[in-house]
């Protein structure tokens, strides 16, 4: 299958521009736009292997960079400069591939402020894909971060693993659990907050990897008949 891969970018406000990779197989079924965790930009090795992934399964994706990693900055912008950026992220991909229907989501913080952006002003989405959603700080548990998502109407996926200390198991369970048929949850056997396993588990990474990808695809067949 060929996958082409297009440089490009948008204006999230002002003259503030950001870059954004999108990466498109032959036959795309949808157009998913991914947002970054907060300690890393789009082209970590995580996110480039998980857009892969979606790819083979002819799963587009729109990566994009928040203004503070563009601007070589450690430090993540406010939520609403964020929520923003997501926004105008949506927008950009409508105008791009305006045929393709969209998802959001991402990973980590990138995906919470997707689902923040669509509680505060429903997004232009037909549902939202979370990569290790970030429940509550390491080795804090609690469930407020997932609050808001009371306000997303759209149906979630969460891919976590089961040793995320971001999302501790039973806790993200029973926040699917209250926000029902939306949520699905998908849970990676001894999966980190990268969903990467630990050697000794006899798992192969590249099996762990393709299992993510091939659960995208499996969500948006019977959940949304992408």
């Amino acid at each position: 299958m060929r996958v082409e891969t297009t440089e490009t970018g948008f204006l999230v406000s002002g003259d503030r521009r950001v870059s954004a990779i999108l990466l498109e197989p032959d036959g795309a079924r949808c157009l998913l736009v991914f947002a970054h965790g907060a300690g890393a930009g789009m082209r970590h090795a995580t996110i480039e292997t998980f857009a892969r992934g979606v790819a083979g399964f002819r799963i587009a994706t729109l990566r994009f960079q928040f203004p503070y990693t563009e601007a070589g900055r450690r430090r993540p912008d406010p939520p609403l400069v964020l929520q923003r950026s997501v926004r105008a992220a949506v927008a950009h991909a409508r105008a791009m591939r305006p045929a393709l229907p969209l998802l959001s989501g991402g990973r980590s913080m990138g995906g919470r402020m997707a689902s923040n952006a669509d509680a505060a002003e429903a997004l232009d989405v037909a549902g939202f894909v979370f990569h290790a959603f970030p429940l509550h700080p390491p080795g804090k548990p609690a469930t407020s971060r997932a609050d808001h998502l009371n306000q997303v109407e759209k149906p979630m996926l969460f891919l976590n693993g089961t040793r995320d200390r971001l999302a501790d198991p039973e806790l993200l369970a029973g926040v699917c659990e209250r926000l029902g048929p939306r949520a699905t949850l998908h849970c990676i056997d001894g999966g980190d907050h990268s969903l990467h396993v630990l050697k000794r588990s006899g798992r192969r990474q590249e099996d762990v990897d393709l299992e993510a990808a091939e659960a995208v695809s499996e969500w948006c067949r019977e959940r949304l008949g992408l």
